[in-house]
């Protein structure tokens, strides 16, 4: 959401791996790696969470946040990003439900 846009929710799909998430399929599972991060956003994420393995049927959603610095304007801009993963066949309103995972990476931004 931005506001000129006057905090009009977006949303955008895109493929998994380029949206920095790394996935393995090991033993029947999907193994769901961190979400990249930004070396530039705040705030410093030295520790990371584990790996989330989904069984077939299972969603993960991870949600991760970011304050960055406006250079010359002095601005700062805050970015959310969430990102909600099924294995296996899911139905059109499987991220309505209640996520069988959950990884909340959401830091205070100041």
């Amino acid at each position: 959401m931005r506001e000129s846009d006057a905090f009009e929710p977006r949303m955008q799909v895109r493929e998994l791996t380029d949206a920095g998430i790394v996935l393995c399929e090991v033993d029947g599972l999907l193994r769901v790696g961190p979400v990249d991060v930004t070396m530039f956003g705040m705030p410093r994420r030295n520790r990371r969470p584990p790996a989330v393995r989904l069984a077939p049927g299972q969603w993960l959603q991870w949600q991760i946040n970011y304050r960055f610095g406006g250079g010359w304007s002095g601005t700062w801009t805050y970015r959310l990003e969430t990102y909600n993963v099924a294995y296996g066949p899911a139905s059109l309103d499987v991220f309505l439900s209640t996520p069988s995972h959950r990884v909340d990476e959401r830091g205070f931004l100041r």
